[in-house]
């Protein structure tokens, strides 16, 4: 027992030594978690905690603030002059109500109400809590009249699934191809590998390749599982949507070289992996839209890769866009793509 209790202790210790003595996970492990907490404090946590997000369409430049609806907290108010635009955000629930004030009609008397029309998603349980709140403060001199939406509403989870199947694809190849190869180089084998006749080029075009067909094989497999029992709004080509995925996921595995070009240290990687990958989860419209973020915050969510791809099958899916349409989002794709896999091919060592 005295023995196995040293044993323990000897290996114990020297694991901490060990990682104390990275210097470079060291550091990242503290200074990863203050990155994290101070970047999405700033970003997210600005005056009040909205948690509503309402389109108010007038030609004024500013939301009025004299009504009960328009002072109430945890709503943000987003002006917009685009009715048509406004209702398309709703029909993707990228705003919860539609809010268009109307001024009683000129040489009417003074007396007669002024109606305002609001639309709202039927899917949406935001929308049905804000009109509850919107008929809450109706009063004699201003009625609310309810409109319909024109065209047939999008589910949240219609929304909601290329955000998910975006983000697997992303977890699985930042980690799948990057931490691999990093603890290939730690663990010696790409010293052995150097000794073959194996070219870097050849070794990785086999990991791309190798990672490519997983990814494309079980994102294909996880939307024909769930679509079996949900039945999701699919407006669009499956070929297109296809298209999308396969150059997102090879953006995604030509970026995780990157990062696994020269690392040797596998919690300093997970660090760097955990810093490409949290970003964007959350400013890629995973979960939530950007409707309204500071300016800052969307001009950053135009850098991530996921972004791109997430609004690209969302638009095939549920507005039943084409190539044409998206061509936009796949030539930055295309042009991440050749960019990160040039860096990551100059940068590799075996070593």
């Amino acid at each position: 027992m005295i023995f196995f209790i040293k044993r323990f202790f000897t290996v114990l210790v020297a694991r901490n030594k060990e990682f104390i003595r990275d210097q470079s996970a060291l550091g990242w492990n503290l200074l990863f978690p203050i990155l994290v907490i101070f970047g999405f404090a700033y970003a997210f946590s600005s005056g009040s905690q909205d948690v509503f997000k309402v389109s108010w369409v007038s030609q004024e430049e500013k939301v009025s603030t004299a009504n009960e609806f328009e002072k109430t907290q945890y709503i943000q108010f987003i002006p917009s002059k685009d009715l048509e635009g406004s209702l398309d955000k709703l029909k993707r629930h990228q705003v919860d109500l539609v809010l268009k004030p109307r001024s009683p009609s000129q040489g009417s008397p003074s007396e007669t109400p002024a109606t305002d029309e609001y639309w709202i998603n039927s899917t949406s349980p935001k929308g049905y809590l804000l009109e509850r709140i919107l008929k809450s403060t109706q009063t004699p001199t201003r009625i609310f009249e309810k409109q319909t939406v024109s065209g047939q509403e999008i589910r949240y989870v219609d929304w909601l699934i290329s955000g998910l199947l975006a983000m697997n694809m992303m977890f699985s190849a930042l980690f799948g191809v990057g931490y691999t190869m990093v603890r290939y180089r730690k663990t010696g084998v790409l010293k052995r590998l150097r000794a073959t006749p194996l070219s870097s080029f050849e070794f990785l075009l086999a990991q791309v390749a190798s990672r490519l067909i997983l990814i494309t094989g079980v994102t294909a497999a996880v939307y024909v599982g769930s679509h079996a029992f949900i039945h999701f709004k699919m407006m669009g080509s499956y070929l297109n949507l296809f298209l999308v995925m396969f150059l997102g996921a090879m953006c995604l595995i030509s970026l995780s070289l990157c990062v696994a070009s020269r690392t040797a240290s596998e919690e300093f990687a997970g660090g760097l992996l955990n810093l490409i990958s949290w970003p964007m989860m959350f400013l890629s419209e995973v979960w939530f839209s950007l409707e309204g973020a500071h300016p800052w915050v969307k001009a950053s969510a135009q850098m991530m890769p996921l972004t791109h791809i997430i609004r690209a099958a969302r638009a095939i899916m549920t507005e039943g866009a084409g190539l044409q349409q998206v061509s936009l989002h796949l030539g930055v794709l295309a042009l991440m793509t050749v960019f990160f896999l040039g860096i990551g091919s100059y940068l590799f060592r075996w070593r």
